[in-house]
């Protein structure tokens, strides 16, 4: 290949009437056309190639800010989907905690019921005893009388 310094120091051999050999011009400059010809197609073929990869790098630019934002969106959804479950999971134990508060609620009532009716039971209890003892304290009086008329006969 022909640096720009071998077509500075390129000297024609010059012929006495003319100047310089016409044949040593043509040569060089087929050589000069023949290696700017094939610089000038390396140099598109080059350039071509830059284009495809700033394509292919604006594209691979595209697909990431694509993943990225996939990515944002995703672990939102994930955050949404974690809050509801826990919103969740935070109604069925507050529900759960009221249904048992509620159950809690309805047994201290029935003790309380029960309470109550036992203390009516005891009351009946020590009326039907009272009224038992007065039975029998009246029926051992009688008892008494009967003995004493028995004894005055």
């Amino acid at each position: 290949m022909i640096t720009p310094l071998d077509i500075e120091n390129k000297r024609f051999a010059k012929q006495m009437m003319n100047g310089y050999s016409v044949e040593e011009v043509d040569e060089f400059l087929d050589e000069v056309t023949a290696d700017y010809t094939k610089n000038y197609k390396e140099i598109n073929e080059l350039r071509a190639k830059v284009e495809e990869l700033n394509n292919s790098l604006v594209q691979y630019r595209t697909i990431e800010s694509t993943l990225q934002n996939t990515l944002i969106m995703a672990q939102t959804t994930a955050e949404e989907v974690k809050n509801v479950a826990k919103q969740k999971a935070d109604q069925i134990v507050n529900d759960a905690k009221s249904i048992a508060q509620q159950r809690v609620d309805e047994l201290n009532n029935e003790i309380l019921m029960k309470q109550k009716e036992l203390d009516d039971i005891k009351k009946q209890f020590d009326i039907y005893k009272a009224k038992m003892e007065s039975l029998l304290i009246s029926q051992l009086e009688l008892l008494k009388d009967i003995n004493k008329e028995d004894k005055l006969y």
